[in-house]
């Protein structure tokens, strides 16, 4: 049922975090039948920051193969899941670089009746993950979204405890098994949403 659903997976990642839920996401939706992409979106921070850290410019070369985000993976898709870390309680400002992009798109209402859902990480503990997820929804809101929540839909989500999106603490280490695992349900779940709808309005 889910074979013809096409999903956009954009994110931002700096050191790698939110690259792994990403590829985790496709593989959850890979699993559920759909076809995917798999984008980045452009770095937009100076060459300076990026080499202050080194785990930064590590994860920039290790990552020069991904595609970037364009406003065509958007329209080809039924369902786009955004991943990006928090900053301050926000997406990461190279997120929200492409998301203000897509006006084109959003004026000739091809983003409206779309799946939509997002995952993030955070440095610490309740370091903001809630707010960018609520934050991106807004987003959702403005484009007519149908925004789908992994919510406690599973039970690994109950051990993730972030019924909002996927999110993982950076500041422990990679993510491990739960997030992952919660990252491949989220995006089955969007999956299992858009083939429903696509089904329903066929008939």
């Amino acid at each position: 049922m889910s074979e013809s659903v096409n999903v956009a997976i954009v994110y931002y990642s700096s050191t790698g975090t939110v690259h792994a839920l990403a590829r985790a996401a496709v593989e959850g939706a890979e699993k559920a039948g759909a076809q995917v992409r798999l984008r980045k979106v452009a770095e937009t921070a100076p060459e300076a920051a990026v080499n202050s850290r080194e785990e930064w410019a590590q994860h920039l070369r290790d990552t020069a193969d991904v595609p970037l985000a364009s406003l065509d993976d958007l329209d080809w898709a039924d369902v786009v899941l955004f991943g990006a870390p928090t900053r301050f309680g926000n997406p990461a400002s190279q997120l929200r670089a492409f998301i203000e992009t897509t006006g084109p798109l959003w004026g000739q209402g091809k983003l409206e009746g779309k799946v939509y859902s997002a995952f993030t990480s955070s440095g610490t503990k309740h370091g903001g993950q809630e707010a960018t997820l609520l934050a991106l929804a807004n987003t959702f809101y403005h484009w007519g979204g149908i925004i789908v929540p992994p919510g406690y839909t599973d039970p690994v989500m109950n051990q993730l405890g972030n019924p909002y999106g996927v999110s993982h603490v950076a500041g422990e280490g990679a993510p491990g098994e739960v997030p992952l695992q919660a990252a491949r349900h989220q995006a089955r779940r969007a999956v299992e949403v858009a083939a429903a709808l696509k089904a329903g309005r066929s008939s």
